[in-house]
């Protein structure tokens, strides 16, 4: 049976209440991949015109179920879609047999559900390097689609958790022309989170219409600011999905609307918040924004070295408001940086300038911020116009206690 871990103080209240998305519905079960009594696979049907778009890791040892969604994306919107889930086992390093499990998987959904196979699309998570046994999950295809139901979004997401201590929905709502056009989606992640497009699973529907072509590009664009700019442990899965499914059910061309993507980037970064909260034994959530950087791609590579050091993810921990350790995070990064021109604040105490601690600073009043369980570091590089915000959480013991046994 699998351990139940505490749930996240960093947690939300609850799982938001997910209003209904015209023209797909869900369903979960237990299916046993891994563990018994757990429900562990979710399918997801949409109808006959919806576009599907998607991004994926781009780790070289990506799993079958990856390489098997990114060989389908952009296909007819014609057709319905459908998506099947498994958590428990990753169906990753399995050799030829990932991939026949992918087949037999995707055969049998496209049966059960009239959705032609090409638009089928999988993924799987868990435990890395061992045969997937989809015989279970394609044995509980008729009671998945017997169950299907436009109100189940919670019990997906639930569905798809491994680690994840909390479900993590999101949802937005604007109106375009007059009409209201929905967007809810959910995600799971923890731990072996680091950006390499989505750093987990995700999946996003909406009832507008929206050209494919168009939506791979937006999805493309904001997951740049939103997944990919979250880091727990800067470990990269095999298994990294996003996709984003627009039904067009609402009749409500969204296609370029403004507002409907500073909607959707709401969602994402919500949900990106979120994986970020339930960060395996996190106690801190962080932000840390680098401003006066020689360009936003070097402000990116500050930020993650920031957020990725053992040293200042202990140091968050530990409530030590060690600045020294944002030094030493910038000046290994490799991207352009003056010690004399370099600041640092932590929210909006100001720790350092000129190269030495600022003269009005008292250790006081860090320890007092360090002692918040949200956490906002700003450093400026004093060169340019370069900004970037990345979001990360501390490191701390138990970090070790979930990963030292994670198989067993």
């Amino acid at each position: 049976m699998a351990k139940t871990m505490p749930r996240s103080p960093l947690a939300p209240a609850g799982f938001p209440a997910l209003p209904e998305i015209a023209g797909v519905r869900f369903a979960a079960v237990a299916a046993g991949v891994r563990y018994q009594g757990r429900t562990d696979v979710m399918l997801a049907v949409m109808d006959p015109g919806t576009s599907v778009a998607g991004v994926f890791t781009r780790s070289a040892t990506r799993s079958a179920p990856v390489l098997d969604c990114q060989s389908k994306l952009g296909g007819a919107p014609t057709k319905g879609a459908a998506i099947l889930v498994n958590s428990g086992n990753s169906n990753a390093f399995t050799g030829h047999y990932g991939q026949t499990s992918v087949s037999e998987i995707t055969a049998a959904v496209a049966d059960i559900s009239g959705v032609p196979q090409e638009r089928v699309f999988t993924a799987s998570t868990g435990v890395i390097g061992e045969p997937l046994p989809h015989d279970r999950i394609v044995a509980k295809l008729e009671t998945l689609h017997g169950a299907l139901a436009t109100d189940a979004l919670q019990s997906a997401a639930e569905a798809i958790m491994t680690t994840d201590t909390f479900p993590k929905g999101a949802t937005a709502a604007v109106e375009i022309d007059g009409k209201t056009v929905q967007i809810s989606g959910f995600a799971k992640g923890s731990g072996m989170i680091a950006p390499d497009m989505a750093t987990m699973l995700v999946y996003i529907f909406t009832d507008a219409v929206y050209e494919q072509s168009a939506l791979q590009d937006l999805v493309s664009d904001l997951n740049e600011t939103s997944f990919n700019c979250i880091t727990v442990d800067s470990d990269t899965s095999t298994s990294d999905s996003l996709m984003l499914c627009a039904t067009g059910a609402s009749g409500v061309d969204a296609t370029g609307n403004a507002s409907f993507g500073e909607a959707l980037r709401g969602v994402m970064l919500d949900l990106a918040h979120q994986v970020v909260r339930d960060g395996e034994g996190a106690t801190k959530f962080v932000e840390i924004q680098v401003t006066g950087a020689a360009t936003d791609a070097d402000a990116k590579v500050h930020g993650l070295s920031i957020a990725n050091s053992p040293l200042v993810k202990t140091a968050f921990a530990g409530e030590d408001p060690n600045w020294g350790r944002i030094v030493m995070a910038i000046g290994k990064s490799g991207a352009q940086a003056d010690r004399d021109l370099l600041s640092i604040s932590f929210g909006d105490i100001l720790v350092a300038e000129k190269g030495w601690v600022s003269p009005s600073y008292r250790e006081e009043l860090g320890a007092a911020e360090m002692k918040k369980d949200e956490i906002t570091v700003k450093v400026d590089l004093g060169l340019g116009t370069g900004k970037a915000t990345i979001w990360t959480c501390d490191l701390t013991h138990q970090y070790i206690t979930i990963n030292a046994d994670y198989r067993s």
